[in-house]
């Protein structure tokens, strides 16, 4: 689940495949392929191939819901190591993540976060 108006910084899957199924609310997909933004909401299916600068973010008001595939498995490591518990899904966590580690766990899963 995505807060609007939040959405992961530029990226690069090396390793795997990223493919969206968006169950609630409006997505925007940005990609190096694309000098236009793709706009997906309920039902849409967005496939982004490794190898792709990507940008995506919740660009509605409410909460933006997706099924998020990798293909080949083996980037949901980043997320044990990333995430925190949820308490109360009704509230959007608390800060960012230190930028150093979030670089060096997503290298660890083929994932490059180039400098802004």
């Amino acid at each position: 689940m995505w807060p609007p108006q939040v959405g992961p910084p530029p990226h690069i899957h090396h390793t795997q495949d990223e493919t969206f199924y968006v169950l609630e609310g409006e997505m925007e997909f940005v990609t190096e392929e694309r000098t236009t933004t793709t706009r997906a909401t309920a039902g849409s299916f967005v496939h982004i191939p490794k190898g792709m600068l990507r940008a995506y973010k919740n660009v509605g008001n409410g909460p933006a819901r997706a099924i998020v595939l990798f293909t080949p498995g083996g980037f949901e490591g980043f997320f044990e190591e990333m995430g925190e518990p949820v308490t109360d899904p009704s509230m959007p966590p608390e800060g960012e993540p230190e930028a150093e580690r979030l670089v060096a766990t997503a290298a660890k899963y083929g994932c490059e976060i180039p400098p802004p």
